[in-house]
């Protein structure tokens, strides 16, 4: 990647400065500035103020571009709301590496792009991939979405089966079906209550959810 290939930019594309204070951008910076470094002056643009949200888009599409400067664009987008990101953000979800998958959930939830939730429960509830649903879990959580707590049900039901490995995932689902609140979860929330790893966040999800219905 060449760092010379910049252009003259209009302030409008510009990526805001307040994105480099960011604590998870810092966080990420930190992460990747040794997987980077066979090219520190491309590594450096691309956390940088000076590059442009075209740049990074670029980025996205041109060919042989490496992992840390495809997640550094991605995230970058994200937090500036350029829906261009989406699409390398899921995948970047859905990854094998759990760093990756908190940078790319968290820049997602900034983005405020409407596909975003339901790619996030697609993810979630692909038993196939259920060792790496944790993030896209959280993430539907926070996203607070019509797609949220079904999906989160759906999840639980199925890490209620006897000697599940993925409990990880289903204390994440009791732990968002809490907070969201929604009465259509009481049922799996009941049934999690009996489970020996889930018991804890399922009795305080649902005392979460009868606290209202009481107060």
């Amino acid at each position: 990647m060449d760092a010379a290939e910049d252009s003259p930019r209009d302030a409008e594309d510009s990526i805001p400065h307040d994105s480099l204070r960011d604590e998870e951008f810092r966080s990420l910076v930190y992460r990747l500035r040794e997987e980077a470094a066979d090219d520190p002056a491309a590594f450096a643009h691309l956390t940088g103020p000076a590059v442009s949200t075209d740049e990074l888009a670029a980025v996205l599409t041109r060919p042989g571009q490496p992992l840390w400067a495809r997640e550094t664009a991605a995230f970058r987008l994200g937090l500036a709301g350029d829906r261009r990101a989406f699409e390398a953000l899921v995948l970047l979800l859905n990854h094998r590496d759990p760093d990756r998958c908190v940078s790319a959930a968290y820049a997602l939830a900034r983005l405020g792009d409407p596909r975003t939730a339901r790619a996030a429960a697609a993810l979630a509830t692909n038993e196939l991939r259920v060792a790496y649903a944790l993030l896209p879990v959280r993430l539907l959580a926070e996203l607070r979405a019509p797609e949220s707590v079904p999906a989160l049900i759906t999840v639980l039901q199925r890490r209620l089966a006897p000697g599940d490995p993925y409990w990880r995932v289903g204390a994440a689902c009791a732990d968002g079906l809490g907070a969201l609140g929604d009465p259509r979860a009481l049922p799996v929330l009941q049934a999690a209550a009996a489970h020996p790893r889930l018991a804890t966040p399922a009795l305080t999800a649902l005392a979460r959810l009868r606290a209202p219905q009481e107060s």
